[in-house]
């Protein structure tokens, strides 16, 4: 038996996501603020590289291992499950995007910096609940999923922490999207060629 890197996109993520925390406890202190972390509203700067990688490099960051590893532990048990669903790219590109909707409008509408992998979380929560369900049809699944978490962080946001419920309902709202349009890849078992359903 031999140790297979089944899921390369959602392992690499959480791999640059660890290594980047080491290097901000040991030898950097200020990396993952000055390059991991989206600004607030007022402090983007059109001109400046930084600001346009930050909309989406924040997902790697993470405030400490409590937060990296609450975050990881949902992506590494329910990213391989979609990345051999939809394909690697096809899950990259909806990682890539949710990030940069979550940077993109918490840069514009909100004071606080942001993050983190959570609005990544809630996108990969949302969608594995269309994994089984046909055209036309409305997982019970997805509806319940939306309740219970989407209903919790609408709730929390009333609330006054350090979480950004707004990335949550985000995320979650890019997995309903992706759900709902995105073209699952399968195989057909008469052939055992790859088809897109």
């Amino acid at each position: 038996m031999r140790i297979k890197y089944n899921a390369p996109v959602v392992l690499t993520f959480a791999f640059i996501s660890a290594v980047v925390l080491i290097i901000n406890q040991t030898v950097m202190n200020t990396l993952i603020e000055s390059w991991f972390a989206v600004p607030g509203r007022g402090h983007f700067q059109f001109k400046s590289i930084h600001s346009w990688v930050t909309l989406v490099s924040h997902a790697i960051g993470h405030s400490g291992w409590e937060h990296l590893i609450g975050n990881f532990s949902l992506i590494l048990l329910i990213g391989p499950i979609l990345e051999e669903r939809y394909g690697s790219t096809r899950l990259f590109f909806m990682m890539f995007v949710t990030a940069l909707v979550t940077g993109v409008l918490n840069t514009f509408f909100f004071d606080t910096g942001l993050l983190g992998a959570s609005g990544i979380v809630f996108m990969m929560i949302l969608l594995a609940s269309f994994t089984n369900f046909g055209k036309g049809e409305i997982p019970l699944t997805f509806i319940l999923i939306l309740a219970l978490y989407l209903g919790q962080e609408i709730f929390n946001a009333f609330g006054n922490d350090d979480i950004s419920q707004f990335g949550h309902i985000i995320g979650g709202l890019c997995g309903s999207f992706f759900g709902f349009s995105r073209k699952k890849k399968g195989f057909d078992p008469g052939t055992g060629s790859e088809l897109l359903v």
